[in-house]
């Protein structure tokens, strides 16, 4: 229990004294990363570092983009009914959008009249 008793008030202590000398520190670390940051030279580096990585993201996007449309295509080709089709699942260039009128054909039987006519 004594050995307790002396942690806590060990831990106490160090505890408001670090907290004192923590917010000096955190302070003058403060002031030195605003000094850095308004620094031209630090200025110029990030804008460089900025630009570099900016063309990397770039190169990534069409590579991935490229690698993507080959595996697509290749899965397509592996893909019994899927050759000779585009991305949208229709055959290449015949597409064929229903209208009222075949909707209402193909319900009542071509040729035939509706009920109510």
């Amino acid at each position: 229990m004594r050995y307790k008793v002396t942690f806590l008030a060990g831990f106490s202590a160090g505890f408001v004294v670090g907290a004192r000398a923590g917010r000096e520190r955190y302070e003058q670390l403060r002031k030195l990363a605003r000094q850095a940051a308004d620094n031209p030279a630090v200025q110029q580096a990030a804008a460089a570092v900025q630009a570099k990585a900016t063309g990397l993201a770039s190169t990534a996007t069409h590579k991935v983009a490229g690698q993507f449309h080959d595996g697509i295509a290749s899965a397509r080709e592996k893909v019994p009914g899927m050759r000779g089709r585009e991305s949208n699942g229709h055959d290449g260039g015949k597409h064929h959008f229903a209208s009222a009128h075949d909707a209402r054909d193909s319900a009542h039987g071509a040729g035939s009249p509706p009920a109510d006519a």
